[in-house]
């Protein structure tokens, strides 16, 4: 990208700066109110955690696990699997794709996961699914993938309807260790479940538009990437973190973002900062931070901020907070959340809308693709 195409686009052409501190501003702007979801995260979890507690699910052990979903609808796979690196015994992978990788089979346990239900990258891994005879859970809050579940006596975990995707983040998540739970995979999950409640509280409200910017975090986190490329480096089951953080400043921000995760990054990325001289200006870099991060990461992280902080980027921590895998992980995933919220606001679009998204999928339904994958599984419900 041409320097000059990059200071342009960076450029936010606003009539007066926004105060953070006016919720009357942040309304005008946050018109479908997405700040009220992470103001709310508490309550979602805590209707998650209830959710996916009385789903009843009775499989033999799988030899491994995939996780289908695009989008807000696969990240939560993408954090089960780093919660459960260090503990699960098979397996588990993220299938964003229309199709299963070859090894799935009749020993494999797909979870399909679709917000809305309508998702045909999804559809599609359920179907071959069927005819690969795995072992299915689907997720949704409606749509054909509940319909054809029901038909084809497939459990299906109904999620609460009317919100962003991105924002179900809690129902789409929770249920899966939960689940792992249930069939002997995971364990402890309730106790850390309760905790991340907890910690979720504090986070919101040390977070929440009624905190001055000077003892707001996210609002004074949102400020100084204002007008930035922000770049978030996570590591270990901060992994998707990272990239939840990333994806969210995407999706509500509207604003250019990449993520990275250690110790990779430092066998690559780190040598780009060597001659970054005058984009480094206009990137801002986000670490997310353990206290109990092992000493071999921690030297990396500390390594890596020496030496971005040569350049004239920005650099800022995100620490999170807990005991519990769940909790230290969604404590940032929140304050991210009101991250990107908070700077859509300064940069004066209402977070809400993806209109691209909306238009690529309109222009998807012209390949057919969905609707071959529908007839095909209403044969397959008709038996």
């Amino acid at each position: 990208m041409n320097i000059s195409v990059f200071k342009c686009w960076m450029s936010v052409d606003l009539k007066k700066p926004i105060d953070l501190d006016s919720f009357d501003e942040i309304r005008k702007i946050d018109k479908g109110d997405m700040l009220s979801f992470c103001m709310d995260a508490p309550r979602h979890y805590s209707k998650a955690a209830q959710v996916a507690t009385g789903f009843k699910v009775d499989f033999p052990k799988p030899e491994n696990i995939i996780v289908a979903g695009m989008g807000g609808s696969a990240i939560g796979g993408e954090l089960l699997k780093d919660w459960a690196q260090d503990t699960s015994r098979v397996p588990i992978e993220v299938c964003r794709d229309y199709h299963l990788p070859a090894y799935a089979n009749k020993s494999t346990l797909v979870f399909c996961t679709s917000y809305s239900g309508e998702t045909e990258e999804t559809l599609s891994v359920f179907l071959e699914a069927l005819k690969r005879k795995c072992k299915i859970v689907s997720l949704s809050s409606g749509g054909a993938l509940r319909e054809f579940a029901e038909k084809l006596n497939v459990p299906h975990l109904l999620v609460p309807s009317g919100m962003a995707p991105r924002a179900t983040l809690p129902y789409l998540f929770l249920p899966l260790p939960t689940i792992l739970e249930k069939i002997d995979f995971a364990s402890g999950v309730n106790a850390e479940l309760r905790e991340t409640i907890r910690i979720l509280k504090q986070v919101s409200a040390e977070n929440s538009p009624e905190k001055q910017t000077k003892n707001n975090m996210a609002k004074t986190l949102a400020t100084k990437i204002n007008g930035t490329m922000p770049m978030v480096y996570g590591f270990r089951f901060y992994r998707a973190v990272a990239q939840r953080m990333k994806t969210q400043i995407n999706e509500n921000s509207k604003n250019l973002a990449k993520w990275e995760y250690f110790p990779e990054l430092n066998h690559n990325e780190i040598v780009a900062w060597e001659e970054a001289e005058e984009f480094a200006s206009h990137v801002s870099v986000i670490f997310v931070r353990d206290a109990d991060e092992p000493e071999e990461i921690k030297n990396r992280i500390e390594f890596t901020k020496e030496t971005i902080n040569k350049t004239s980027a920005k650099t800022f921590e995100v620490w999170s907070k807990g005991k519990g895998k769940i909790a230290r992980m969604s404590s940032i995933i929140c304050t991210g959340d009101f991250t990107s919220v908070y700077l859509a606001v300064l940069r004066g679009v209402d977070p809400t809308p993806v209109k691209t998204i909306s238009i690529l999928k309109e222009r998807l339904k012209q390949t057919g693709v969905k609707e071959k994958t529908v007839r095909e599984l209403r044969k397959l419900s008709k038996g």
